[in-house]
């Protein structure tokens, strides 16, 4: 089944397939600055959720050496901090996938688009850092096989 949605095509696959959207460079690139506020909050929510761990690893570790106090976990405020940026996080990865975007990595701020580039289905790939997307790359190509797009 292919369903048209606000210029994008999406395929809706038999079975427990995945959906692939289909992505214009026009469609992709006016998805750029919401890709760069969604990246910017995961690596946030990342560099907390490292610091809050540190914490928790430090502070079980002050407990194996001394008594807890009575009747309080220690740990629970830290844990549901934890919890809550997990919680975040993932409301912004599914998010990407709601979009048809495939983030590849959150340090480097790496996402793909899928479309079709004279006939051929491939990756529009963008980078953090990049102000619109200039490359692409196959299917199994990786970041490593980027090419420049042609220039109309």
């Amino acid at each position: 089944m292919i369903m048209i949605m606000m210029d994008i095509i999406t395929i809706n696959c038999k079975g427990d397939e995945p959906v692939t959207t289909l992505f214009t460079l026009a469609e992709a690139n006016a998805l750029i600055p919401f890709v760069k506020l969604e990246i910017e909050t995961l690596q946030g929510i990342k560099q907390k959720y490292r610091e809050k761990n540190d914490e928790l690893q430090l502070l079980k570790a002050y407990f194996r050496k001394h008594q807890p106090p009575a009747g309080r976990d220690p740990f629970f405020t830290l844990e549901c901090e934890m919890d809550f940026l997990q919680m975040e996080g993932n409301t912004i990865l599914k998010s990407f996938e709601l979009k048809g975007a495939q983030l590849k990595d959150i340090d480097s701020g790496l996402v793909d688009f899928p479309a079709i580039l004279n006939g051929h289905e491939v990756l529009l790939c963008w980078k953090q850092g990049e102000d619109c997307i200039t490359h692409y790359h196959g299917r199994d190509d990786g970041f490593a096989g980027r090419k420049k797009l042609a220039e109309d």
